[in-house]
């Protein structure tokens, strides 16, 4: 698959939780940092997800925020 996308961040799958429509899903992209994604239960199956599944995070924002104290 090629994507134009350039925030693609490689991680393993660490945890699932299933709902009845979503799901959440955790990537660990370093030790002890983690990304999370809520997609559609159907594509968890669909793409056959499961914990330490190799996957890529692609991100797509308009913006990104910074905050300081």
């Amino acid at each position: 698959m090629k994507v134009s996308a350039r925030n693609l961040i490689p991680g393993k799958v660490k945890g699932i939780t299933m709902g009845p429509v979503n799901a959440e899903v955790i990537i660990e992209v370093a030790p002890g940092i983690e990304v999370v994604s809520v997609i559609t239960a159907h594509s968890v199956k669909s793409m056959g997800l499961r914990v330490g599944s190799e996957v890529k995070a692609m991100i797509k924002a308009s913006n990104v925020m910074l905050v300081t104290d």
